[in-house]
């Protein structure tokens, strides 16, 4: 018997789920953590544009909460190597985890202004039509 006959091809695929990380209803990923420093008050991490990256910013509060002994998402090795890149720092007595919600939104805020700066810079142009064009050269050829 073939068992390929019994995959509903009209079946949507499954999502990965990752730790810590919830669907928007409106297609974004929320990412949030128990911070363990702070008595299990929940701390939310941001909004992201994937699973992944909410996975991630997960993943680095729960390495730097918990060291190897947090439950993530992805190797060890990726983490750590993210950490570096975003050039983590917490100070002592600080939440790791409110450390990173905080350098998420500075990022987040900085993607957006650069979003912001590159529209100002971009010119539209509005067809108004053959009518005008004729009436702007006919009035410049006139004089």
């Amino acid at each position: 018997m073939d068992s390929s006959k019994d995959i509903n091809p009209n079946e949507t695929r499954k999502e990965k789920r990752y730790i810590g990380v919830r669907r928007r209803p409106w297609g974004k990923y929320a990412a949030e953590i128990r911070d363990s420093t702070r008595n299990g008050i929940r701390v939310w991490l941001g909004t992201f544009n994937s699973a992944e990256e909410a996975a991630l910013a997960y993943d680095q509060a729960a390495y730097s909460t918990r060291g190897s002994l947090a439950s993530i998402n992805f190797p060890i090795e990726i983490v750590r190597e993210s950490l570096i890149q975003m050039n983590y720092r917490c100070k002592n007595g600080s939440s790791p985890a409110e450390t990173l919600k905080e350098s998420h939104k500075r990022r987040s805020k900085l993607i957006k202004k650069q979003v912001c700066e590159e529209e100002d810079e971009m010119v539209v142009l509005e067809d108004l039509g053959p009518d005008l064009l004729d009436e702007l050269l006919s009035q410049s050829s006139s004089k």
